[in-house]
């Protein structure tokens, strides 16, 4: 179904509708790491809108929070604080160009050759499983409001139908934070004292990102996993659309918007953005697979932005709510790890993939740091390219 079978009222209630399913997990990434949401609200809408110009208006996917640079982010912000890794941030966009302009010369053999399954399973499994700490240290402050969230997140996942299905986290947020409210563990002053109009903090008082090398460096090998996601997600928008968007407009064009939205993310202080499934998901339900639509969602993104006393309101949610969620959507990451080997049929009988699954996961879930003079490669960035290295100098095995 088309815009054009749509009237204007329709189209900004399919819109809404559609920036409610990606709602909770957008706001979600910069609650847990420390910025601020009404931000990540702000650059999600403004992302969305120039990827759809870059890619000519013709790819209906919406642009929101990267759950895959939550660990990253607070591990960056603990060595060289936010505004730095603010500014390694950018990392991320010179990888999607570089992946654009690699894509648009040698089309996608080259990235298969780099990043293939066995590469990216386990940097995706690091990143949903690394973060398995900090998920159960917010979730034992109360455990009753974290078991609550996370029961009703289930409910909804494996009981839900249509659009409710595709919203867990909302969900299970709201559900939490009422039950927290009863329990009196809410504190309203800031959300009453928040005005109803208010620009977010980072663009009231913007400044350049305070550049640096090694928050770069740091960054820039965690963005692999999230540009063979994109990839990914170009396919099978593409099937639910039943138009081919890696030949038109091109792959090449779809990681380049991909990358300005984040580059732009990281100047205004908000948290790489990605491509989200979740929106795919509502697209294949209700048959409406419009642009037009997908710019309604991110033009209410930025409208949500700018009213004040949201953004206090979900700065209010309980740890142990959040905690709650993320037990759930951490491990649903690693699953999708698995699920990447499982879907492409990775042998892991063969001895060169055993090695390069096992050392790919210890140095991600164990924490190593290589120091390299003021600089360090650390955690899932480190992980990333000890798979990539290990892909390509471990020769191809004829092992049964």
């Amino acid at each position: 179904m088309e815009t054009l079978n749509l009237s204007a009222a329709r189209r900004t209630i399919v819109g809404i509708q559609f920036l409610f399913v990606a709602f909770g997990s957008t706001v979600l990434v910069p609650l847990l790491v420390g910025l601020d949401p009404a931000t990540a609200l702000f650059t999600a809408g403004i992302g969305t809108f120039i990827f759809h110009m870059v890619t000519k208006g013709k790819v209906p996917i919406f642009l929101g929070s990267s759950f895959a640079f939550i660990a990253p982010i607070i591990s960056a912000s603990q060595q060289w604080g936010m505004p730095g890794t603010i500014a390694g941030i950018t990392g991320v966009a010179l990888v999607y160009f570089a992946m654009s302009a690699l894509i648009k010369w040698q089309g996608r053999h080259l990235l298969d050759r780099l990043f293939p399954p066995v590469v990216i399973g386990p940097v995706i499994i690091c990143i949903g499983l690394s973060l398995a700490p900090a998920a159960v240290k917010m979730a034992q402050e109360n455990w009753i409001l974290a078991f609550i969230s996370l029961l009703t997140s289930i409910l909804v996942l494996v009981l839900g139908k249509g659009l409710v299905k595709l919203v867990p986290v909302v969900c299970g947020i709201v559900v939490g934070y009422i039950v927290a409210c009863l329990m009196g563990l809410v504190d309203f002053t800031a959300v009453a004292a928040a005005s109803w109009f208010a620009l977010p903090d980072s663009i009231v008082h913007f400044k350049l990102p305070q550049f640096a090398w090694e928050p770069l460096l740091f960054m820039i090998p965690v963005a692999i996993a999230p540009v063979i996601e994109h990839i990914g997600d170009v396919y099978v928008v593409s099937a639910v659309a039943d138009k081919d968007f890696v030949k038109d407009p091109g792959l090449h064009r779809t990681m380049l918007g991909d990358g300005l939205a984040c580059l732009v993310a990281s100047l205004f202080g908000g948290p790489p953005v990605t491509t989200y499934s979740e929106v795919t998901g509502a697209m294949q339900i209700t048959r409406i697979t419009s642009p037009a639509v997908i710019r309604i969602a991110a033009g209410t993104a930025i409208v949500f932005s700018v009213i004040g006393k949201m953004s206090a309101l979900l700065q209010s949610i309980p740890n142990a709510v959040l905690g709650g969620i993320m037990m759930l959507l951490f491990g649903s990451i690693a699953s999708v790890g698995i699920q990447n080997l499982v879907h492409h049929k990775v042998n892991l009988d063969l001895t060169r993939n055993i090695i390069i699954v096992s050392v790919t996961l210890t140095l991600g879930i164990g924490g190593a740091i290589i120091p390299m003079g003021s600089f360090s490669l650390s955690g899932i960035g480190l992980a990333a390219i000890a798979g990539v290295i290990l892909n390509l100098v471990i020769p191809q095995s004829k092992e049964a």
